[in-house]
């Protein structure tokens, strides 16, 4: 409760204190009775990878209820315009693995004096700067007390500004594992908040989640960057723990994200059902071939080593932490190129949070780096993504009643996506945040 209650509070000074590149003091919701037509010089159809000329999109309310050429296309009565003939529109990007309530300029061992309530307050601020940077729809794996529910909660009720999220809470890990933590003295007898050892403990840790409002469940499957003592490449959770786990949360409805770099965490996690698998970094062939005959969904973060190698050792970053990123980046972003060669369908997940909110579209660039035409990495991060979310058929395209997710760009992303660092205009559901 006094989670909720301080974003209550901190509602109002998130609206009062937007950027001027908002133009406004207050952020009116879209309501079922309002119209607004966006007339697009430029059309992005991820659906079919082409791009189409002088179109005009109706909004009602939240919602897309017709797109088609400016000429032909019937313009209500009493609709508002849009102009954005001399921009690129497309729909709003999804960001399929962020951390919004963590901080990545806190020096290592400060975060422990950070209060849940005081993480919240920092994701509030964070939500923004990624909602204004054009995503619009972000998947978060793993929050401290179940912030990130409380901030989905507060986005939801209008209190504070911020992207669609949907939410894991704490992520679920094994003792000595990645999602514990293994950075106090043994006198102190601390552990991570989803530690669960064996499979009746999974199964618990599972339904403790969902229990307190988690969308999605997120554990970890092999060791990792940012954790003490562990090896990314190292299996953790045995098969057996992994095929409950992942069964307790279908059985609920809910999907499955793994972390894992290490090649056996992810071809268990495949064979047990998996839905997403988060980083991938060592993944062998046999683990692509897996994943593509699955239907897996990879979501490779090939950016943020360039941010965790250049700040990381400026905020006291342990040498440890920076090694391992070291000796992996290079092994992700070469799978991830084969990956690319290979179909498998991978997803815009960033690992935000590890670096600053709101550079989240950096990633795009380096997607083509390594494979992607600028086209399949705009649908990875819109549609591909809203699919292993499973809200593809609501969100992630510019569509007759698809949500009014929308962001534009006065250059040609198709040409160069890194203009996708550099958002004009931001409509989340009907409502503009940017322009």
């Amino acid at each position: 409760m006094k989670i909720v209650s301080s974003l209550h509070a901190v509602g109002a000074l998130a609206l009062l204190s937007l950027s001027p590149v908002a133009q406004c003091a207050d952020i009116p919701a879209a309501t079922p009775q309002s119209v607004t037509v966006i007339k697009a010089g430029r059309l992005i159809d991820v659906a079919t990878g082409k791009v189409r000329e002088n179109q005009s999109i109706v909004v009602q309310g939240r919602t897309i209820t017709a797109v088609g050429p400016a000429l032909s296309t019937a313009i209500p009565a009493g609709a508002s315009i849009i102009d954005l003939s001399n921009q690129t529109v497309l729909p709003g990007l999804i960001d399929t693995h962020t951390h919004i309530t963590s901080d990545p300029t806190t020096p290592p061992y400060h975060g422990y004096g950070i209060s849940d309530p005081r993480r919240a307050l920092k994701g509030a601020r964070f939500a923004r700067d990624t909602l204004l940077a054009g995503v619009t729809t972000i998947r978060n794996v793993g929050a401290e007390g179940f912030t990130d529910v409380a901030l989905r909660d507060a986005v939801n009720d209008g209190d504070v500004i911020g992207p669609r999220m949907l939410v894991s809470g704490p992520a679920i890990g094994i003792t000595g594992g990645h999602c514990d933590d293994n950075m106090m003295a043994p006198e102190f007898d601390h552990r991570g908040e989803g530690v669960a050892d064996g499979v009746d403990a999974v199964r618990a840790m599972v339904r403790r989640n969902i229990k307190y409002g988690a969308d999605v469940i997120k554990y970890c499957g092999t060791g990792g960057v940012f954790s003490k003592g562990d090896t990314p490449g190292a299996q953790q959770y045995t098969p057996e723990e992994v095929a409950a786990l992942i069964n307790e949360a279908h059985l609920a409805g809910r999907r499955v994200a793994v972390h894992a770099h290490g090649a056996d965490g992810i071809k268990i996690a495949i064979r047990a059902g998996v839905d997403t698998v988060e980083h991938a970094s060592l993944i062998d062939d046999e683990g692509l071939e897996l994943a593509k005959k699955n239907g897996t969904w990879l979501s490779m973060d090939i950016y943020n080593t360039e941010y965790t190698q250049s700040e990381g050792p400026k905020r006291g970053e342990l040498e440890e932490f920076l090694k391992k990123d070291r000796d992996i980046a290079q092994a992700q972003r070469d799978n991830f190129r084969k990956a690319v060669q290979k179909g498998i369908k991978l997803t815009m997940g960033t690992d935000a949070g590890v670096y600053r909110h709101g550079d989240n579209p950096k990633q795009l660039a380096w997607m083509v780096k390594y494979g992607m035409t600028p086209m399949q990495a705009i649908q990875a991060a819109t549609k591909v993504g809203a699919e292993a979310l499973g809200i593809g058929k609501s969100v992630g395209q510019i569509a007759p009643g698809y949500s009014a997710d929308i962001i534009a760009v006065p250059a040609d992303p198709l040409a160069d996506v890194s203009v996708l660092e550099h958002v004009t205009f931001v409509m989340k559901e009907g409502a503009v945040y940017k322009q």
